[in-house]
């Protein structure tokens, strides 16, 4: 995305990530379309075919919708990869403290993290995929 050259393009480029920022995680999901079935998709893309198992926000959107991700999308996903649901099957790759991407969980692990989540959380839609 080209860095915005008017006043008005800016302000309209900052209200969305002002936005995101403020929206709840389902908001997320169902403004990328991405359900909890899609996630454990991805996860088992990433477990099969890739074999560094690294997830980037932008290989989501690529994978799920077959499109490169604009930068709100690329936040977003950034922000669902980040929540205590994709933390069943991802876990935070940092460098230097920052999270620069997301590796795939292995099976067992996923199973026991699941298992974990679903405890508190007994009407998410991950606990019964």
């Amino acid at each position: 995305m080209p860095c915005p050259n008017t006043p008005g393009k800016a302000s309209k480029l900052y209200q969305e990530f002002e936005e995101a920022q403020q929206i709840s995680e389902k908001e997320i999901q169902v403004k990328l379309d991405i359900s909890a079935e899609l996630l454990v998709m991805a996860w088992e893309e990433a477990i099969e075919e890739d074999e560094s198992h690294e997830v980037t926000p932008d290989s989501l959107i690529e994978l799920i919708h077959s499109h490169k991700g604009s930068a709100i999308e690329k936040y977003m996903a950034w922000k669902l990869l980040r929540s205590d649901m994709a933390h069943v099957f991802f876990k935070d790759l940092k460098n230097h403290g920052r999270v620069v991407a997301f590796k795939a969980k292995a099976p067992k692990a996923v199973e026991a993290a699941k298992d974990q989540f679903c405890q508190t959380r007994v009407d998410e839609e991950i606990c019964f995929t």
